[in-house]
């Protein structure tokens, strides 16, 4: 098989979907891998060290999209890509469809066989695929949170963890995953008073085991979303339904109530957002101000990172690349649950329920 690494274009995207690493594994198992010339620059990642791993260097895109049978990327095509896609062609990517319906019409449209890091699912429910990413949005989400409740930066200037004789800011998280669990760490680790809310209640026990009294608890309802909301400094939106729009569990209302200077990071932003007031923003222009809250709702927080956060995704991402590229995807989805639940388009089918429902879209489940 000939699997491809365009350069991303998405603004501020310095990832790239693989490394010499994952070059090297699968031309050892006798594949050709073509990367876009500087594509790993951003990345830290030089020209040279995908050809000594054996990948053949590409100056355009274009070139890349029309030879390869399977494209390996990080963020879901925009626009400009559109035209690139073709019959047949296997996408492996970050695609977080339920935001994006025109893109689900040109997948469908072009019949591309597309395959979302994001819904690859074990049997335990965990997303592989999807969580080096949470790791690296949730730890960022206090570090950017704490950046902007500085008052230079617009916020109330509030220190996360206080000084001696003076409150600890306050941070209010909700969702208790991956991101959640991220973002607690890093804001007990600042020092700050952490309080997490989550109705996964085993999540919520489990939580207070590994934190004890470094966090508070809660079950999330709109009763304790309103209070917990009205009191922070910053909250940090981490729900995640899988494939699904994620779902606006703090409503406008609920914002008018906190302080001005408050911040707000949505890390759910590129499913929609868990926040109402919330809406995508680029690492160009990254904030802006609803009644008085800073908003950050970055789609792509960790192409801030992206050399932490290239290594960290292709770990996870090169086994079901090589495992596709050995098989061919319809082999390996067969053999793989997982890789099957990955499927989200199918030549010219939606097979992804979860994105169907949320954008009332047609959508059929995949028979191999």
């Amino acid at each position: 098989m000939i699997i491809g690494a365009p350069t991303e274009i998405k603004v501020k995207e310095f990832r790239i979907g693989l490394v010499p690493a994952g070059v090297k594994t699968l031309t050892e198992h006798g594949h050709q891998v073509l990367v876009q010339k500087d594509g790993g620059i951003g990345s830290g990642i030089s020209n040279e060290a995908f050809i000594e791993a054996g990948a053949v260097m590409i100056d355009t895109k274009e070139e890349v999209w029309e030879r390869a049978d399977m494209i390996v990327k990080v963020k879901e095509p925009i626009e400009p890509e559109y035209k690139l896609m073709r019959e047949g062609q296997i996408l492996y990517t970050y695609l977080h469809l339920a935001a994006v319906p025109e893109l689900v019409r040109q997948l469908v449209k072009r019949k591309v066989k597309a395959v979302a890091y994001e819904t690859i699912q074990l049997d335990d429910g965990s997303l592989p695929a999807l969580q080096p990413m949470s790791e690296v949005a949730g730890r960022m989400s206090i570090q950017q949170g704490a950046y902007r409740l500085e008052k230079e930066h617009g916020g109330k200037g509030v220190l996360l963890g206080g000084v001696p004789g003076v409150r600890r800011g306050r941070v209010v998280i909700i969702g208790g995953g991956v991101v959640g669990t991220n973002a607690a760490k890093i804001a007990v680790g600042f020092g700050a008073q952490v309080t997490i809310l989550d109705v996964n209640l085993p999540r919520l026990n489990y939580l207070d085991d590994i934190f004890g009294s470094t966090i508070t608890t809660l079950y999330s309802n709109s009763h304790n979303i309103r209070d917990s909301v009205n009191n922070a400094d910053l909250l940090v939106g981490a729900v995640l339904i899988p494939g699904a729009k994620a779902p606006a569990l703090v409503t406008e209302d609920m914002l008018v109530d906190m302080e001005d200077g408050s911040v707000v990071v949505d890390v759910a932003v590129d499913q929609g957002g868990c926040i109402a007031t919330c809406k995508p923003t680029t690492h160009d222009d990254p904030t802006y101000i609803k009644h008085g809250i800073i908003h950050y709702c970055v789609a792509n927080m960790p192409g801030a990172v992206s050399q932490t956060s290239t290594f960290a995704l292709t770990n996870t991402t090169i086994g079901y690349a090589v495992k596709i590229a050995d098989q061919g995807l319809e082999i390996a989805a067969k053999e793989s649950l997982p890789l099957y639940k990955g499927i989200n388009t199918y030549n010219g089918i939606l097979t992804c329920m979860p994105v169907g429902e949320s954008l009332d879209m047609p959508c059929q489940k995949l028979d191999l």
